[in-house]
C-alpha cells in the first residue's frame, strides 16, 4: 500500500470512530447515575454489562465506546480534523549536528481562518538508505531551548513562569539551548531517529482560560463558552501532536509506520491521550505522567483527582470535576486509555522518587490493561512484580523505573530508544 492510500485508510478510519464517538455522547448518563467500582473497571466488559469475547466486539463496539467514555467524562471532545492544513518549511539546515542531521522548521496552519500556526522543529539523520523512525511530542518551553541554534524562531505565545530567559511571559534570546539535555535531540540522531518536536502554548497556552490557543476557533455555533463536555487543553494539545503527524506522513524522509509519541509530566498525560485517539501514532511513551494519565484514578497514593482539578481546571472537561469526591463512579480509569491504544506498544517510565506521580500504581494500570492486550493475539506485560530500578520489563507493555526525581534524563532517552528498537525492528539502519 503506498503512502497516499495508507493515509487515507487512516483519515477514514478516524472518521467512522469519530461518529460512533457522537453517537455514544446522547447515551451516557449523568454522573450522579453512574454505578460506582471500587476497583479498576473491567476494559472488557460493555457499558451495559456486555462481555467483550471477540477481537471484531472490541474493534466494532467497545473502543468507540470507551473512546466516548473517556471524552465525555475526562477529556472533553475534539474537533475532528481540521481543513485546509497547510506547512510551509521556514528554514533548512542539512549540516546541522555537524552534518549528522538535517534540521527543518516547519510551520503547520489550518482552519479556520486566524487559528494558530504549529511551529514544528524537526531534525532527522542524514546518510539512510530508508525513511526514519520518528519521536514526536511537545515541549514546554519552546523549541529555541532544547538547541542551541540562534536561527530557531522564538515562540511569539504567552509563556509559562519557569521558562528559561522568558520576560513578562516572553521568549527572548537568553533561553536560547537552555534545556538541550531534556530532549536529548543529538542522542536521537545518533541511534537513527529523528524527532519533531514543539512548545505546547502553540496550540493552547498552559494558563486556566480559553481566550487564546485553538479553544475560540472551535466553539460551536451561539456557544460563547466551552461547554461541560468540551474539550480541555490535554485534549487541544494531543489534538496539535496529531496536526503534527498530519506533517509527518507527508514528508518523504520519515516513515509513517513508525512514528513514535512522547511527552513528560502533563505533557505524558497527553502523549497518552495522543496515541489513544490517533491509530497512526505506532508508540507511545509517557514519562512520569501521573494522575490523570498513566496513574490510576481510584488511589490514594500521590496526586488526587480533586488536586488535580482544584491546581489545573483547564486540562480536563468541567464533567471530570463532578469526580472529585466520588472517583469510585468513573466508568473507567486509565487502564482504559492504554487499552485504546493496543495493539500498539506503550512505555510507562517513572522515578523513584516521583511518588507523587504513583509508579506503583502505574505498574497496576499496565497490568489491568493487559487483557485486551492477549485479546488481540500479542504480548502484554508479561511480568507479576515492578522491576527493580534501572532494569526495562515488558512486552508491548513496558515498564521502567530509575533512581532519581521527576524529569527527563538522558538516563530515560536511552530506554526510550531501547524500547522503540525492540518494537521499531528496523529502526537502526542507515
Amino acid at each position: 500500500m503506498n503512502r497516499l492510500a495508507t493515509i487515507m485508510l487512516v483519515i477514514a478510519s478516524l472518521g467512522s470512530a469519530r461518529r460512533a464517538l457522537h453517537a455514544a455522547e446522547h447515551e451516557f448518563p449523568p454522573v450522579s447515575q453512574l454505578s460506582p467500582h471500587a476497583n479498576l473497571p473491567d476494559p472488557l466488559r460493555m457499558f451495559d454489562g456486555r462481555r467483550v469475547d471477540t477481537t471484531e466486539q472490541w474493534r466494532d463496539e467497545r473502543r468507540p465506546e470507551l473512546k466516548g467514555l473517556v471524552e465525555f467524562y475526562m477529556y472533553g471532545a475534539a474537533p475532528p480534523a481540521p481543513h485546509g492544513v497547510q506547512s510551509r518549511i521556514e528554514r533548512t539546515d542539512d549540516a546541522y549536528f555537524g552534518g549528522k542531521a538535517t534540521k527543518k522548521e516547519v510551520t503547520i496552519s489550518f482552519d479556520p481562518k486566524g487559528a494558530p500556526e504549529i511551529h514544528l522543529l524537526l531534525i532527522v539523520p542524514n546518510g539512510r538508505k530508508r525513511p526514519a523512525p520518528a519521536f514526536v511530542g511537545l515541549n514546554f518551553h519552546g523549541n529555541h531551548t532544547l538547541v542551541d541554534d540562534p536561527t530557531v524562531a522564538l515562540p511569539a505565545v504567552w509563556m509559562p513562569n519557569g521558562t528559561p530567559g522568558a520576560v513578562d511571559h516572553r521568549a527572548t534570546d537568553a533561553g536560547r539551548g537552555k534545556e538541550i539535555g531534556v530532549w536529548n535531540l543529538e542522542g536521537s540522531i545518533d541511534r537513527g531517529y529523528a524527532v519533531a518536536t514543539f512548545y505546547c502554548g502553540d496550540v493552547d497556552p498552559d494558563k486556566p482560560d480559553f481566550s487564546d490557543g485553538v479553544h475560540p476557533h472551535y466553539l460551536p455555533a451561539g456557544q460563547t463558552k466551552p461547554g461541560p463536555h468540551s474539550w480541555g487543553t490535554i485534549a487541544a494539545w494531543a489534538w496539535g501532536i496529531s496536526r503534527a503527524v498530519d506533517y509527518l506522513v507527508t514528508d518523504e524522509a520519515i516513515d509513517p509506520r513508525r512514528i513514535a509519541v512522547v511527552g513528560h509530566s502533563r505533557l505524558g498525560k497527553t502523549a497518552l491521550l495522543a496515541a489513544a485517539m490517533d491509530e497512526r501514532i505506532a508508540l507511545a511513551i509517557p514519562l512520569q505522567a501521573g494522575c490523570g494519565g498513566t496513574a490510576p484514578s481510584r488511589s490514594t497514593v500521590g496526586e488526587s483527582v480533586r488536586q488535580i482539578n482544584d491546581h489545573f481546571p483547564h486540562w480536563f472537561c468541567d464533567t471530570f470535576k463532578e469526580f472529585n469526591e466520588q472517583v469510585e463512579r468513573l466508568p473507567f480509569d486509565q487502564h482504559s486509555l492504554v487499552a485504546l491504544v493496543a495493539p500498539r506498544p506503550v512505555l510507562f517510565a517513572n522515578a523513584v522518587e516521583d511518588q507523587w506521580a504513583n509508579p506503583a500504581g502505574q505498574f497496576a494500570v499496565l497490568r489491568a490493561a493487559e487483557p485486551v492486550y492477549r485479546l488481540l493475539g500479542v504480548g502484554g506485560q508479561g511480568v507479576e512484580r515492578m522491576p527493580e530500578p534501572g532494569r526495562l520489563v515488558g512486552d508491548r507493555l513496558g515498564y521502567f523505573i530509575r533512581p532519581g526525581k521527576h524529569s527527563m534524563t538522558r538516563q530515560d532517552w536511552e530506554v526510550f530508544w531501547d524500547f522503540a528498537d525492540q518494537h521499531f525492528q528496523e529502526a537502526n539502519e542507515k
